[in-house]
């Protein structure tokens, strides 16, 4: 009952003008995002991406809904992933969401005071029903795509804080060391297994000392994946010492059966230094 070749035309037309009324009434006071912003280059392909989004939804009263959807997936998929928006609080964008709604809302209004004779109210109220509709499943699927990028974005940059946090700092041809730094949860002492691996593997390494004397706080899990650490350097050739355990750490690890008879271990980073020939 919503489809209406008519209503589509009248709406396309309008297009360039929505997006033109839409950025001349926008925020540009927002704290962060990419509304506020100055740049010219932003602000040109903002413009963009929301005339695109016009020429999209207005096919919602031409093609099926499921259709509909598989065109209009893809300029959500591309905004949900684009660095300005992802940069720019949610609720700003859900706010602009809001603003584009009322702004076809109020030009379904004004064509149909143009064409009051042949359309229905039934008719008419069925446009309105189906754009907030189909804003409200629009909104969904950004939220879900935006979120989707962001925690990719996120569990990226935590992988190169937990690489850089746990470097394998070469001594001599094949000896190395592993200084750790602050606690280590669950999903750092998956990263530390993985990474001293790689690591060990391409810079030959025959022997590795791990210092945890900058270590505060260690898991459960993640002292079972020490433990599998020093297993796989045994199972591979590597001799492992351990160093700097503080009491706690070390109860934990004698509670937990780390495997000590496969490594050496010494009080202090110096003294496990000072046994390399």
């Amino acid at each position: 009952m919503h489809r209406n070749r008519e209503l589509y035309s009248f709406l396309l037309n309008k297009a360039k003008q929505l997006t033109e009324d839409w950025y001349a009434t926008l925020n540009k006071n927002d704290t962060a995002g990419v509304y506020s912003s100055p740049d010219p280059q932003v602000i040109e392909k903002l413009k963009q991406q929301n005339y695109q989004f016009h020429l999209h939804f207005f096919q919602i009263f031409t093609l099926e809904e499921s259709q509909f959807f598989n065109k209009l997936d893809e300029w959500i998929e591309d905004i949900g992933k684009d660095e300005e928006h992802l940069n720019t609080p949610i609720y700003f964008i859900l706010r602009e969401f809001f603003r584009t709604q009322k702004q076809y809302l109020d030009y379904i209004e004004q064509f149909a005071a143009l064409h009051e004779e042949e359309y229905t109210q039934a008719e008419i109220n069925s446009w309105y029903k189906i754009v907030v509709r189909v804003f409200s499943e629009v909104m969904e699927r950004f939220t879900e795509a935006n979120h989707r990028y962001a925690n990719k974005i996120m569990k990226a940059q935590q992988q190169t804080i937990d690489e850089l946090s746990s470097p394998i700092i070469s001594l001599n041809d094949h000896t190395a060391l592993l200084p750790l730094i602050g606690d280590i949860d669950t999903a750092r002492g998956m990263s530390l297994l993985e990474t001293t691996l790689q690591q060990c593997a391409e810079k030959n390494v025959s022997r590795l000392f791990i210092d945890l004397s900058g270590v505060h706080a260690i898991d459960g899990a993640s002292a079972h994946q020490l433990s599998q650490l020093i297993e796989s350097m045994h199972l591979i050739g590597i001799h492992t010492t351990l160093s700097g355990l503080r009491p706690e750490i070390a109860m934990k690890a004698v509670k937990l059966q780390l495997p000590f008879e496969k490594v050496t271990v010494k009080a202090t980073l110096a003294q496990a230094i000072h046994t390399i020939k």
